[in-house]
């Protein structure tokens, strides 16, 4: 008899049935003569309809007491139905083991489709944050900017106020210095009136003169009109109108030079006086100019100062803003990718549960083919302790060769 790998395995995998085990074989009696059978095997139908084993005979015919023999067939048919229902057992065992296996791989896999954490895209939200930081960096650029044309602005009012206050000094200076001018032309004024009231009161003396001096002529010319003119051998007498005619042009030129040196003078401090004056007036102009300029500049530049510290307050508001908004949205997707962290834990903890008891489960389906593939090979006798069934006068006797059908046994106890 042959053993069927493909019809026992079909017996593993369908659902266990009560196999009838039964010995076949034919019974040989001839007076000394000896058979020997074939290797044991097992045909195991599918579905556990009927699963047949024949060992290796050994018959023999002495002739001999047939009811006895019966007897021990009878032992052996109840040991071999045991062993068939410890079969049945076993493999509906291992079909239950199989069944559950599959269920729970079955289980897993629908776990997984059902609770694999899908990958959120947030390629999204992603691009958000690198536009926003983006706009960040930015607006910290802009920021810079302002900051650095603040200080350039500060430096240039610095600048502009140290100008601004040399040139308040030189304009100090100059009007100290116009005061002073307008001292000196108020003095020179009077200096000049002084000199026009000397000149009006020497026009005045020098009239007084003249008239004295021509009265003096008058009486002098009707005093000798009325004397008698006697001549006499003398000395030339001094003429003395020559000699006041030459006396007042002598004064007049004295006074004629006095009064031109006096205006001349007069006209150079008066002129030098003037050119001080124009160039202190338009020094004044200019320096008024750029004060003008300078105060202009730096209502400008104040005006600009103001308006860069409110853009600067504006744009630190408004990233102050935008911190507070993102740094929450961060808070909550961080706090998001807490609780996806958490459930992944726990998705790879209870995973390793499942791979645990999936390792558990398939060394035991590994153990129990092993177990199987021992017991088959038990059966068909390819072990090193196959059992020798000896049937002396149709009696079967099972011997066990160096213990190893008890191991049998006890697997099958197992």
């Amino acid at each position: 008899m042959e053993f069927s790998r493909r019809n026992f395995h079909r017996g593993l995998s369908s659902s266990p049935q009560t196999s009838a085990l039964s010995m076949s074989g034919s019974m040989y009696r001839k007076e000394d003569m000896q058979y020997f059978g074939a290797a044991p095997s097992v045909y195991g139908g599918a579905g556990g309809q009927g699963i047949r084993i024949s060992t290796s005979r050994h018959m023999r015919g002495y002739g001999g007491d047939h009811t006895k023999g019966n007897l021990f067939v009878g032992n052996e048919k109840t040991t071999m139905q045991n062993l068939n229902d410890r079969l049945a057992s076993y493999l509906a065992k291992v079909q239950s083991l199989e069944k559950s296996n599959s269920k729970l791989e079955s289980l897993i896999k629908e776990w997984y489709k059902t609770n694999t954490p899908s990958a959120k895209d947030y390629s999204a939200y992603y691009k958000q944050m690198e536009e926003l930081q983006k706009q960040i960096k930015k607006a910290q650029l802009e920021n810079a900017r302002c900051v650095l044309q603040i200080d350039n602005a500060k430096l240039a009012a610095e600048d502009f106020r140290l100008r601004y206050e040399t040139e308040r000094g030189i304009r100090l200076t100059v009007e100290s210095d116009l005061q002073g001018l307008n001292k000196v032309l108020d003095d020179l004024a009077l200096t000049r009136k002084d000199l026009e009231i000397q000149v009006k009161e020497l026009s005045k003396d020098l009239d007084i003169l003249k008239k004295e001096h021509q009265e003096e002529v008058d009486s002098l010319h009707r005093h000798l009109g009325n004397t008698v003119s006697v001549e006499l051998d003398a000395a030339p007498a001094l003429n003395l109108g020559t000699t006041m005619n030459e006396m007042r042009q002598k004064y007049e030129v004295i006074a004629q030079e006095n009064l031109q040196k006096a205006k001349e003078q007069f006209e150079k401090q008066t002129e030098s006086l003037q050119q001080q004056v124009i160039g202190s007036n338009e020094e004044l102009k200019e320096a008024e100019f750029q004060v003008k300029e300078l105060r202009r500049t730096y209502q400008n530049l104040e005006i600009e100062l103001q308006s860069l510290l409110s853009l600067k307050e504006t744009l630190e508001h408004t990233l102050d803003n935008t911190k507070d908004c993102y740094s929450h949205k961060l808070a909550t997707i961080q706090t998001v990718l807490d609780n996806l962290e958490v459930q992944l834990t726990q998705i790879r903890a209870e995973t390793e549960y499942q791979s645990n008891e999936y390792n558990i489960l398939f060394d035991i389906k590994t153990r129990l083919e092993q177990e199987i593939a021992t017991y088959r090979r038990l059966l068909e006798g390819e072990d090193d302790g196959r059992c020798k069934i000896t049937i002396p006068d149709d009696q079967i006797h099972i011997e066990e060769e160096k213990g190893k059908c008890s191991n049998f046994t006890r697997f099958l106890g197992d």
